[in-house]
C-alpha cells in the first residue's frame, strides 16, 4: 500500500472505529489509569519510520532499566531491520505487520492480537503522533496501560480516548525527549493531566555507541574494493552521499544538480577523497544517474553493495557523510561518523540525529510544511526549502569538520 492509501484507511477505518472502541473501552471502565496494574512485559509501536527506532532507544533502555521489563515491539515489516543496530529488542520479541496490501495488513493485526495476549502485554507505549491505526492497536494489545500523545485542545488528528496515560505532545522539543516523556508518565505515581510534567535533560537521550570487528570492517573495505580497484585504505578519505529519501516524504529530496556540485567541488578540493554514492538496491539506477552526471573516476556508485547491517562498518571507515533528512542520518548516529543533514519540510529541532551531527536547515516562511497535525502531509509540489540550499553552503560545512 501506498502512503495515500494508509492515510485513507486511517481517516474513514481508523476514525470511526477508535470512536465506537472508546465506547466499549469506557464502559469497561478501562479509561480510567490502573495504576496498580504491574509492569512485566512492554510493548513499544512504531511503524513507519526507520529512523524512529533509533530515536526512540533511550527511552526504551529507560523503560527496561527502570521496570525491569520484557521489552517487544511492533513495526512494519520493511522497517524490522533498523532494529538491528543496537538490539535493545530481541528478534523473538519483535512482531511484523506487512503494508504491501490490504489483506496482508489485516491478516497481520489479527495475528498480533494473539501473539499479544500470548506474550501478556501490561503495558504499551504509542509511539507514533496520532495516528488512529497504533491507538487501535495498543487496545487490541490487551494491555492496561496504554501510553501515547494527545492533542488534548490542540488541533490535529483525534483519535478517540483510548489511552490511558495521555501525554502532551511538544513541538517545540527533539522527538526523543517526547519519548522520554512517555516512559516518565508510566513512571509517575500521580495522575497527571496532561502527562508528563518532569524535565529532560540532553544527557537522557543520548544514544548507546556501537563498536565493529577488524573482520567486517575488512569485509566492507574488499566490497569498496571490488568497485573502485585502486582503493588505499590508509590514504583514500571515503565521504558518503545518501541522496536518497523514503516515498513517505519525497519532498526532503535535494536537488541531483545541487548534489553534482558538491560531490565536484568536494573532489576538487580533496585529492585523496573518494566519493561513495549510497542507497538501497532499487536506487542502484538512480545512483548511477548521478555518477554518470559528476564524471569523475573518485564517484563511485556504491548503491546496494552492502547489506544493512554493513553500513555500521562503513559509517566507521568514512570520515564524513552528506544525506538528506533520512534513515542514514539516524543510522549514523550511534557510530563516531561526522554527518551533514539537510532539512526542509521538517525540522531539525525534532528530528536531528543524535549523534555527531551538522544540520542545515533554512527556515523558510513554510518550513517545516509537515507536521503531527497534518498527518505529515504536506500540499507542496515545488520544494524550494531544498532547493535555496546552495552547494557552497554545504561545501562550508563540510570544509569546517573534514581537514
Amino acid at each position: 500500500m501506498n502512503v495515500d492509501t494508509m492515510r485513507k484507511i486511517d481517516y474513514f477505518v481508523g476514525l470511526p472505529l477508535a470512536w465506537i472502541l472508546t465506547g466499549f473501552v469506557k464502559l469497561a471502565g478501562l479509561a480510567k489509569s490502573p495504576s496498580a496494574t504491574p509492569v512485566k512485559n512492554i510493548l513499544f509501536i512504531e511503524l513507519s519510520e526507520m529512523g524512529s527506532t533509533l530515536i526512540a532507544d533511550p527511552a526504551m533502555r529507560k523503560a527496561q532499566d527502570h521496570f525491569k521489563a520484557k521489552l517487544f515491539f511492533l513495526i512494519f515489516d520493511r522497517n524490522k531491520v533498523s532494529l538491528s543496530l543496537l538490539n535493545t529488542i530481541p528478534e523473538n520479541q519483535i512482531f511484523t505487520i506487512r503494508e504491501d496490501n490490504l489483506w496482508h495488513f489485516a491478516e497481520d493485526v489479527f495475528r498480533f492480537i494473539f501473539w499479544a495476549r500470548q506474550q501478556k502485554i501490561d503495558s504499551c507505549f504509542d509511539l507514533e503522533l496520532f495516528s488512529r491505526a497504533t491507538a487501535l492497536l495498543s487496545v487490541f494489545s490487551g494491555a492496561k496501560n496504554r501510553i501515547g500523545f494527545d492533542a488534548f485542545h490542540n488541533e490535529g488528528l483525534s483519535r478517540g480516548r483510548l489511552l490511558t496515560h495521555r501525554v502532551a505532545y511538544n513541538s517545540h522539543t527533539h522527538m526523543a525527549k517526547n519519548f522520554i516523556a512517555l516512559v516518565n508518565a508510566l513512571i509517575s505515581n500521580n495522575q497527571e493531566v496532561p502527562y508528563s510534567k518532569t524535565l529532560i535533560t540532553d544527557d537522557e537521550i543520548k544514544l548507546t555507541q556501537v563498536t565493529v570487528s577488524e573482520d567486517q570492517l575488512n569485509k566492507v573495505q574488499d566490497k569498496i574494493k571490488a568497485v573502485f580497484p585502486s582503493y588505499n585504505a590508509a590514504e583514500d578519505q571515503i565521504v558518503l552521499i545518501n541522496p536518497n529519501a523514503s516515498d513517505l516524504l519525497p519532498q526532503r529530496r535535494w536537488p541531483k544538480a545541487h548534489f553534482k556540485v558538491l560531490i565536484q567541488s568536494i573532489l576538487a578540493h580533496y585529492p585523496k577523497a573518494l566519493v561513495l554514492i549510497t542507497g538501497a538496491p532499487a536506487e542502484k539506477a538512480e545512483a548511477e544517474e548521478l555518477v554518470q552526471s559528476v564524471q569523475q573516476a573518485r564517484c563511485v556508485n556504491f548503491a546496494g553493495q552492502v547489506k544493512f547491517v554493513e553500513l555500521i562498518p562503513l559509517y566507521f571507515i568514512a570520515k564524513i557523510m552528506v544525506t538528506n533528512d533520512s534513515g542514514p542520518g539516524h543510522f549514523s548516529s550511534i557510530t563516531p561518523l561526522a554527518t551533514i543533514v539537510l532539512f526542509g519540510p521538517e525540522t531539525p529541532t525534532l528530528y536531528a540525529s543524535l549523534g555527531n551531527s551538522t544540520p542545515i536547515f533554512l527556515g523558510l516562511a513554510c518550513s517545516p510544511c509537515v507536521s503531527a497535525a497534518n498527518h505529515r502531509k504536506t500540499p507542496c509540489q515545488n520544494n524550494v526549502c531544498m532547493q535555496l540550499m546552495q552547494p557552497e553552503l554545504v561545501m562550508r560545512e563540510v570544509k569546517r569538520i573534514l581537514p
